[in-house]
């Protein structure tokens, strides 16, 4: 018996798509690959240069899709063959960046050409009848009245009233709305905002060059399994992930948390699952996604950094059956953590009201729900292989 046609949320049928998939081997790229081979039957020709996060997608055994998702290795630096892929495409995202916070500041000139300079050839490569889905990432928090298209693609160090102020509690200083909240970076010398800097322009070529049908997802701290990656198991000894990595990396070792500036920043947490729903409600719905932007996050989620860390605390504990540290955190400064340059804003929340009203979506997952999915996930991955580097001895000179 024939499965019933799939439609989309106004009844109509939903169209089988190609779609190109820059930077699919990623944190977001692999979630997406799985969702769309497990629910949908949509082709995706997947680009990046590494695979090792949807492997279990691409092996033998995966009969059951082998013939919808390709791998092609390629570096959208200099591979004429993007072109061509993009072309066989009825959808392009592009979710390749750097958007790591440590090298923003330390990696100025890379960050710039990984979210700017690199992204060329994706837009470059396009025509009028394709339609393209540009995830970016909301960092900013203003009051002044004046509005921007795309003001949710950018950051600001502009910082929330003082501690007691009633103005603190003004939604107005804090919640981003997607099509009102203005762009306002930091200064020069902060190369924090080489990031926001580097979205802003290529964002804009977009929106106003050869993509009518565009639809953008502003992502709010989308956390969960396969995020970034655990110092010196699966990514460089010296690197610094985003937050959960760098925290679960703590939790794995042992070791005090580190908190950055005393962890006052407040954020709001989205599971990567609750938000990879949101994505392809996006991509099977193109007559209320394109031309529209989307924040995606969960304003219910909010904590501080510290109350994060806490959290985590509690829920490693809970999952890998080890007692907690007698001192879990520590203070560090963000000048010790992430050297010259780092800035960022005290608080942000994601105004949902146009993603309900346009694709009826809201998500589900509570803050210790999804720390528990993702340490679990961490724990049972990484745990002995963090042992294993922990046991082995040091070489002598």
């Amino acid at each position: 018996m024939a499965s019933p046609a799939r439609v989309d949320l106004d009844g109509n049928p939903i169209k089988v798509m190609t779609i190109c998939m820059i930077g699919a081997g990623g944190f977001i790229g692999s979630h997406l690959c799985e969702k769309l081979m497990a629910e949908t039957p949509h082709k995706v020709l997947a680009v990046d240069v590494y695979s090792d996060k949807i492997k279990h997608l691409l092996e033998p055994s995966s009969l059951a899709w082998a013939d919808r998702i390709q791998f092609h290795r390629i570096n959208i630096k200099h591979d004429s063959r993007l072109e061509g892929l993009i072309k066989m495409a009825d959808l392009t995202i592009n979710l390749a960046a750097i958007c790591t916070p440590a090298d923003y500041n330390t990696r100025p000139l890379d960050t710039i050409y990984s979210n700017f300079i690199d992204a060329l050839p994706v837009v470059s490569a396009g025509d009028f009848n394709e339609i393209m889905l540009w995830l970016s990432t909301a960092r900013k928090i203003t009051n002044v009245s004046f509005t921007s298209l795309l003001a949710k693609s950018m950051e600001n160090d502009w910082k929330l009233p003082s501690q007691g102020s009633p103005l603190r509690q003004d939604p107005a200083f804090y919640v981003l709305q997607e099509d009102a909240s203005p762009c306002i970076f930091g200064p020069i010398e902060k190369q924090r905002w080489s990031y926001a800097c580097a979205k802003q322009l290529i964002e804009r070529l977009v929106y106003g060059g050869k993509w009518p049908r565009i639809h953008y997802s502003e992502t709010f701290n989308w956390i969960g399994p396969r995020m970034d990656f655990i110092p010196g198991i699966d990514g460089p000894s010296e690197g610094v992930p985003r937050v959960l990595a760098c925290f679960s990396n703590n939790l794995l070792r042992g070791e005090p948390l580190k908190l950055v500036d005393g962890g006052q920043s407040q954020r709001t947490f989205v599971y990567i699952k609750d938000a990879i729903e949101a994505v392809l409600l996006m991509i099977e719905n193109p007559a209320r996604a394109n031309g529209q932007i989307f924040n995606v996050g969960n304003p219910h989620n909010e904590v501080t950094v510290k109350q994060l860390a806490e959290m985590m605390t509690e829920v490693y504990s809970k999952v890998s059956g080890e007692p907690t540290l007698e001192v879990p955190t520590i203070d560090v400064s963000s000048k010790e953590f992430y050297g010259e340059g780092y800035d960022d804003s005290d608080k942000r929340i994601p105004d949902m009201t146009i993603i309900n009203k346009q694709l009826g979506w809201n998500p589900k997952t509570s803050l210790w729900d999804l720390l528990e999915s993702t340490l679990t996930y961490q724990h049972r991955t990484y745990a002995e292989a963090v042992k294993q580097a922990i046991a082995k001895p040091v070489a002598s000179s």
